[in-house]
């Protein structure tokens, strides 16, 4: 047993997806010639943590009460572990939800109230991911949800609540972003193919099969640092990026080369902390 199950459930190698869309969207807002407001971007950074241990807790519960992580190769996992009830997870989805939800309205009433729309809408995918009759996550759209909520509201909406306006330089570097977070929840998939072709979790790995999945996950890497080529449009310094290659490339080799299973899970973390920094040196890119 971990030394605290709670810490554990909230998978913290996952929290880099919601660190790095605060961290460009709001650097975004430097190369606006504008200042950026801390206190707006620490209640961001807040909502964006708590919505992500939030869905990983709601995973835990919803998962668990349909029986598919009775056998687990990953990182544990609450209910299916027996370490904690459903009940008591569920309602840590819940608080952590309404964490999100009171700081959210708090930023909201600093910038825009559009936001209070954008946050239930947030919470309502996060719970539905793998909640409720007929959860998205086991039809293969988790990757597209990732992508949406993790990249480019995520991402875009840092920038919001520091300029309260869209432009499409924050549509641009939010791409990165959520190539990334898809990477992440795409390798956490390929570890359980197997397990989740069993119990009929059609995720997205399960639909394209072992070769094609490793295939699609090595696109979102190298769709990763295209786009963050392309952001040399906003500025040159973007080109920064490249300097994390050797890092994506040991990644991709290892997926490449077929390693399955529980060999997967130092893939995961390698691939938070790319997310992680790709997203800072294009943070700082932009604060250049």
């Amino acid at each position: 047993m971990p030394t605290n199950k709670w810490i554990a459930g909230a998978r913290p190698k996952t929290l880099p997806a919601a660190i790095a869309p605060v961290l460009v969207g709001t650097a975004l807002r430097h190369s606006d010639h504008a200042p950026i407001n801390i206190l707006n971007a620490l209640l961001a950074l807040t909502v964006s943590l708590a919505l992500q241990i939030g869905v990983n807790y709601a995973n835990d519960y919803s998962d668990g009460i349909r029986g598919t992580d009775a056998v687990r190769v990953g990182p544990i996992r609450l209910v299916g572990s027996g370490l904690a009830s459903p009940k008591a997870v569920k309602n840590a989805a819940i608080l952590t939800f309404a964490f999100a939800a009171i700081i959210g309205l708090a930023l909201s009433s600093r910038t825009s109230w559009w936001l209070v729309i954008v946050g239930a809408i947030s919470i309502i995918a996060a719970w539905r991911y793998t909640g409720g009759k007929n959860p998205y996550g086991y039809k293969g759209l988790g990757e597209i949800s990732v992508f949406l909520f993790f990249g480019l509201v995520a991402t875009m909406g840092s920038y919001v609540v520091q300029s309260h306006s869209l432009s499409w330089n924050s549509f641009l570097v939010s791409l990165p972003v959520g190539a990334l977070a898809c990477a992440i929840l795409a390798i956490n998939n390929l570890r359980d193919l197997p397990k989740d072709a069993l119990v009929e979790k059609r995720t997205m790995a399960v639909r394209l099969g072992d070769r094609n999945a490793r295939i699609a996950f090595i696109g979102l890497l190298a769709g990763a640092h295209l786009a963050a080529v392309v952001a040399t449009l906003i500025t040159p310094w973007t080109l920064a990026t490249l300097l994390l290659l050797p890092i994506t490339i040991q990644i991709a080799r290892g997926v490449w080369a077929g390693i399955t299973g529980a060999d997967l899970i130092p893939i995961l973390g390698k691939v938070g902390r790319l997310h992680l920094l790709l997203s800072t040196t294009l943070a700082i890119a932009l604060l250049v």
